[in-house]
């Protein structure tokens, strides 16, 4: 990943409140198309500039030609404020994020994250590197909105289930991302079949596990959808227990018994 500097310039007199709304918007939709990772993005004055530092997943994420129409028309919107096209700035390495898969066509992919985790949530399958969502081709209405969407929920329910002590919350929680008739579960297996199509990659879902008897009855589950045999003989990248190739899930042993 990436630090990466925009610089607005005005061409003429505008106000804060233009300029606030023409560059936040223009973040959502680089947000939205995958093309910068996180949720808040500081704007700072500095003699008359103003500058946006974000994470990229690549050197070349925000060239134009991964641009969505919707972030077409924001760089359109602004001219309306009174804003030049930024200039762009690679500052250098973000330390501490993970480096993007250097192959974006990989024998299988999965979507995976967890609430410490901001980057692209569609992994490669054969390093477990994340793969920038703006180089699979696999859009809705345009863009990935809909990806980042269902990763923002995930992360969320992955944080109420990690620090919050109210059981209720944490049921509720562990419930969206572990239950296969969830309505977070149901969405992002649409969203993978959509991807897998798209890119003609089989791409899988991860179940998250945590509970359970014992080890020995734990070890001993079978797939949730199909009710197959799916236990690994060896956990993939140390993580994965179980992978269906039929229903495309994957899955951990419990924490409980790691």
């Amino acid at each position: 990943m990436f630090v990466v500097e925009l610089q607005f310039e005005c061409f003429d007199n505008t106000t804060l409140s233009q300029v606030d709304s023409a560059i936040n918007g223009l973040m959502d939709a680089l947000r939205y198309n995958g093309q910068v990772l996180g949720r808040e993005f500081p704007i700072v004055i500095d003699d008359g500039v103003f500058r946006v530092r974000v994470v990229c997943p690549e050197k070349e994420s925000l060239h134009s030609r991964y641009n969505s129409p919707q972030v077409r028309v924001c760089y359109e919107q602004l001219a309306l404020s009174c804003l030049l096209t930024p200039k762009i700035k690679v500052l250098g390495v973000d330390l501490n994020s993970d480096s993007v898969a250097e192959n974006f066509s990989p024998s299988w992919q999965v979507l995976y994250t967890t609430y410490v985790h901001s980057c692209s949530p569609l992994r490669s399958g054969d390093t477990l590197l994340p793969i920038p969502l703006y180089q699979t081709g696999a859009t809705i209405d345009g863009d990935y909105k809909a990806v980042v969407k269902w990763q923002t929920e995930w992360q969320a329910f992955d944080e109420i289930q990690m620090a919050i002590r109210s059981q209720t919350a944490v049921s509720m929680a562990l419930a969206e991302i572990g239950d296969i008739d969830s309505e977070l579960f149901v969405r992002g297996r649409e969203l993978c079949r959509h991807i897998e199509v798209t890119t003609e990659i089989p791409t899988y879902y991860y179940q998250y596990r945590v509970g359970g008897k014992d080890k020995v009855t734990e070890l001993a589950r079978r797939c949730p959808s199909c009710d197959g045999e799916w236990r690994q003989s060896e956990a993939l990248h140390g993580l994965f227990h179980f992978k269906c190739d039929r229903c495309r899930i994957v899955s951990n042993m419990s924490w409980n018994f790691q």
